[in-house]
This record gives C-alpha cells, structure tokens and sequence, in this order.
C-alpha cells in the first residue's frame, strides 16, 4: 500500500580508485612508471607516467614529466610538465606548470596553474589497457620533390 517505487539502474557502480602503490618522501626516482591501478608520490619522480588509474602527487611530492596520463589525478604537490587525465583535481597546496587536457577539472582556493585547460567530452588519454602509453604517428603527407 505505502510501497515506494523506486526506479531500478541497469548501470553498473562505478569502480573506486584506490592507490596500491606509494613512492615514499625521501625517494627520488627517475624511469616510467605504468600499468593499472593507483600510485601515490610522495617523494621527487621524474619520467614517464601512464596509469589506467588514479595518479596522486602528495604535499611533499614533485614530478618532473613530458605528460602525465592517467584516469584522475589528484596535484597537492608539484607538477612540472603537462597531464592528461578524464578528471583533475588541483588542492589548495598543488601546483602545475604546464598544459592540461581533460574532461573535468577542479580546483581549491589558492591552487596554482600555469598552462593552457583544455576540457573534452570524450578523452582519449592515450594508454593500453595495460596501461601503457600509446604514440599514435601521423604520416606525412607532402609530396616529396623529385
């Protein structure tokens, strides 16, 4: 009698990012880091980034990179470089130099940014399934003079 219809959602709940794997303050790092799942950095990396993931760039964290990719990348720390992420989210204490590419973007009171947004519909970040990074080539198509 006082039943409430409640509509039903074919739609799966959306997965949680989780980081699984810390770079630890103190820790520099220089080389690539990919694959699946989340990572946090905590200490100094410089390289390549390219995560199916969440990427998190702590307080004490600075990451020296051409462009990070991932899923979500949350900045609280430093970012020299550009990211490309389906969402990004700059705290109060990040911040970025360089170019993003996304699809949402967030950020706190007092965040900084020194770059170009660029926001998409639908991002293509450029990784595998496995998460890594795919360079996708244009050929060239001017006529060579003979």
């Amino acid at each position: 009698m006082f039943k409430r219809n409640t509509p039903s959602s074919s739609q799966a709940p959306t997965p949680v990012e989780r980081v699984t794997s810390v770079l630890g303050a103190g820790i520099n790092w220089t080389g690539k880091i990919s694959g699946k799942g989340g990572v946090r950095i905590e200490g100094i990396f410089e390289g390549e980034i390219g995560i199916s993931g969440l990427v998190v760039v702590g307080e004490t964290g600075k990451v020296t990179c051409e462009n990070v990719r991932a899923n979500s990348v949350i900045v609280a720390g430093a970012v020299h470089g550009g990211i490309t992420a389906n969402k990004l989210e700059i705290r109060s204490t990040g911040r970025v130099w360089g170019n993003v590419k996304v699809s949402a973007f967030s950020t706190e009171e007092g965040a900084f940014l020194r770059g170009q947004v660029t926001m998409e519909d639908d991002l293509d970040i450029g990784l595998s399934d496995t998460g890594e990074v795919q360079v996708s080539s244009q050929e060239n198509t001017e006529e060579n003079p003979s």
